[in-house]
């Protein structure tokens, strides 16, 4: 039960990444689409979006490196603590906590990141993600013990309070 927790949290992360090209312009308060087996054409975004969209990826991006930077001081308990209740129904606190510890070891310190992307995607209910609005905010991050860089992915979730949480962390 524990291992198929672990795999649900990995399966929000990675199913959330691909939907960049189908969401990834998506202003903030437009209705998000739901996840289609065809790629859907997003309409042309006024200024006032786009400048919208840039403001929400510069706040994403500054939410993901406070979550990273607990990460990389191994205070993961407190990363779990402040996530969003999707993430907590899915894995608890202790799998979290040393499912990621045990990924950091093995890559030993972070040497160079670089923020690379957010992604935006939007669930229905009913699929293997849980339903909602999520947005991803992509790192390619060099490790001591790695020599090409590792993708390091920090999803957020949209709870019904209107606040963003984080709703996983994952290395590839």
């Amino acid at each position: 039960m524990k291992t198929s927790r672990l795999v649900l949290i990995a399966a929000i992360l990675v199913f959330t990444a691909p939907t960049h090209a189908q969401q990834a312009t998506q202003p903030a308060s437009a209705p998000a689409p739901q996840p289609q087996s065809q790629p859907v054409k997003q309409p042309q975004l006024t200024p006032e979006q786009q400048a919208q969209v840039t403001r929400q990826n510069a706040e994403m991006g500054k939410a993901a490196a406070q979550v990273i930077q607990l990460v990389d001081q191994n205070r993961l308990a407190e990363v779990w603590d402040g996530a969003s209740a999707v993430a907590k129904s899915v894995v608890g606190k202790s799998n979290f906590v040393s499912q990621i510890a045990s990924d950091r070891q093995k890559l030993g310190a972070p040497t160079e990141r670089k923020q690379v992307g957010v992604t935006r995607a939007a669930y229905a209910a009913g699929g293997q993600v849980p339903a909602g609005n999520y947005i991803n905010v992509v790192y390619a991050t060099k490790f001591a013990n790695t020599p090409e860089p590792v993708r390091e992915l920090v999803s957020f979730h949209l709870d019904n309070d209107k606040t963003w949480r984080v709703s996983g962390y994952s290395l590839r």
